[in-house]
């Protein structure tokens, strides 16, 4: 699919809603214990404040719905926000280097968390939570990030001197 900047999607996908399981979990057994509490201490009144942890689920459920991450074949897009919308990009050619992290409980479910090291000034690391075949992800956003600093003619140097870790990146 082609973006309207002759830029192709290369992969699209959402978080997992596994990574608020917990909050899930935790909303319901309070929505329970309220019912129960006000139904036995006879004031079925109580049983209205039920609605605000299930409120809270469903507001986290919207916010990992809401964010979207984008590949391109020249930047990684972050979509974000239910109401408000921030899309945040990083050009490929400023990823240093990709982390695969695959806890047991993400792993159960065949998930990934991909992290991206940038020299980019707003965005220095990206992280990518609970996506299906982060390896395959990952693998394609190596893949663009050599094509494009091939195309670019773009390098990356890093200086170590006086104890001082500086980047720099150049055009040959």
């Amino acid at each position: 699919m082609a973006t309207e900047h002759g830029e192709t999607i290369v992969w699209k996908g959402h978080p997992s809603h596994l990574v608020h399981f917990w909050t899930h979990l935790v909303c319901i057994l309070l929505t329970i214990g309220i019912v129960t509490g006000a139904i036995l201490s006879g004031m079925p009144v109580l049983a209205a404040a039920a609605v605000l942890p299930l409120v809270y689920s469903l507001w986290t459920y919207l916010t990992v719905r809401c964010r979207v991450y984008e590949l391109t074949t020249e930047r990684v897009r972050l979509y974000d926000g239910v109401l408000n919308q921030n899309i945040d990009e990083v050009e490929l050619y400023r990823v240093k280097d990709t982390t695969i992290t695959r806890p047991f409980w993400l792993r159960l479910f065949g998930l990934s968390q991909i992290k991206l090291d940038t020299s980019d000034r707003s965005h220095p690391e990206v992280v990518l939570e609970a996506v299906g075949d982060g390896i395959n992800v990952r693998e394609q956003i190596r893949k663009h990030v050599e094509i494009l600093r091939d195309k670019k003619r773009v390098r990356e140097v890093d200086f170590d001197g006086a104890g001082e870790g500086d980047e720099l990146e150049f055009e040959s």
